[in-house]
């Protein structure tokens, strides 16, 4: 069994011991979430306990008091918390006008056991400069923020009540674009690349799937990937949203462009 700490992403423990899943719940009912597959494949590899302890309204030191009876080994003092989202109330919202607002409800999505990343990525793709996203949630969905960030949006969560929040993304479009590195706008060390896992290739084809399927798919091949072996996706577009998600889970890869609707990557252990 493993040594846990706020760190730790709910993915990795679940992955650990069956009994997870229900003593994870038992914390709090906005776990009753990690029920639904889609919603568990997609939150679990990127919520730590820390961020997890957020969205349940509940401590650090609950999880651990709950986990530790399945055996896992708490670490407390090894890697501190991750850092805090900060609640100061940011400029960009403090005068904006309301028609600069595009507001999205997911609860009635999230209610009805789907996913609602695909809503959320379409509405944050049509964003204007000058405009603000507010997701509408019954919690506050702190993975979702940190993916985001990533992608250059500042974020701000508005606790209003129990069942109540309202999170806001922003992104300054005027800003000078952040420096793409090679491996994601060229096909360098592609035929290498290929060579090199000769004979130990898994493919996997997402082209015909729906929003957030693709990603899904792909996460779950790379779980059971062997530490020598690299699938192969042919995918319809570059998925931008993958590529982080990869990063953290330190996986590299290749991206080879065929045509408009048509891409190929390949993904391998760093």
């Amino acid at each position: 069994m493993i040594t846990i700490n706020a760190n730790t992403k709910i993915g990795t423990i679940l992955k650990q011991h069956p009994g997870a899943l229900d003593a994870i719940v038992s914390i709090s009912p906005k776990f009753e979430k990690l029920r639904n597959p889609v919603l568990r494949k997609l939150m679990a590899g990127r919520a730590s306990i820390a961020m997890a302890s957020k969205i349940g309204g509940c401590s650090i030191t609950d999880f651990f008091n709950k986990l530790k009876p399945l055996g896992f080994a708490v670490d407390k003092e090894k890697v501190p918390a991750e850092k805090e989202m900060v609640n100061e109330k940011p400029d960009y919202l403090i005068n904006i006008s309301t028609g600069q607002i595009i507001t999205l409800d997911v609860r009635p999505v999230i209610e009805g056991g789907k996913d609602p990343l695909n809503l959320i990525l379409e509405k944050i793709k049509s964003l204007q400069a000058g405009q603000v996203l507010q997701i509408i949630n019954s919690f506050e969905p702190t993975p979702l923020m940190f993916l985001l960030k990533k992608q250059g949006f500042e974020s701000y969560a508005e606790i209003i009540n129990d069942n109540l929040v309202q999170t806001y993304f922003y992104k300054a479009f005027d800003a000078a674009p952040a420096e793409t590195s090679s491996k994601e706008t060229s096909a360098a060390g592609w035929d290498e690349t290929v060579q090199r896992f000769e004979g130990k290739l898994q493919t996997t084809d997402v082209r015909q799937m729906g929003m957030p399927q693709p990603m899904l798919t792909i996460l779950e091949a790379l779980d059971n990937l062997p530490a020598d072996g690299a699938l192969f996706v042919y995918h319809k577009r570059i998925p931008v949203f993958l590529l982080p998600e990869l990063a953290e889970r330190k996986f590299d890869y290749r991206i080879k462009e065929i045509s408009e609707g048509e891409v190929q990557l390949l993904i391998f252990k760093s």
